[in-house]
């Protein structure tokens, strides 16, 4: 999970502070909710400072930097699965209109992520060098 105690401790420190905000947007119409998410986003940014701060301690990267085109690219395609799927809900009322927009979508994203991304990381792999 973590290589150095600072990480660990950053880690940690992200995690509670996330588990605050969530509380308090669930009980956001209370005083103490509104508190407790103010206090989780606070918490949030503090704790992204402090994993900012000790990224530099990790040393150089085991991997080259890649295409990020084609990583973008192959997310874009899963997202673009996904709003294929929820654009079909609205557009059409049919009952086997939906699953085969639903089917679609799924399809579309299942291709971003299986072929389109891994073959964006894969480029630069370790073990190509």
């Amino acid at each position: 999970m973590a290589a150095t105690k600072a990480q660990g401790r950053s880690f940690a420190f992200f995690l509670v502070a996330l588990a605050v905000g969530c509380v308090g947007m669930a009980t956001w119409s209370t005083g103490i909710g509104k508190l407790a998410f103010v206090a989780g986003a606070v918490a949030l940014v503090a704790s992204l400072f402090g994993m900012r701060r000790i990224k530099p301690e990790e040393g150089k990267p085991a991997q080259r930097a890649g295409s990020e085109g084609a990583k973008l690219g192959g997310a874009f395609v899963a997202l673009l699965g996904w709003l294929v799927t929820l654009g079909g809900l609205h557009v059409v009322s049919s009952t086997g209109g939906r699953i085969v927009l639903a089917l679609v979508g799924i399809a579309i994203s299942l291709f971003g992520m299986v072929v389109l991304l891994p073959r964006a990381v894969n480029k630069n792999a370790i073990w190509k060098a």
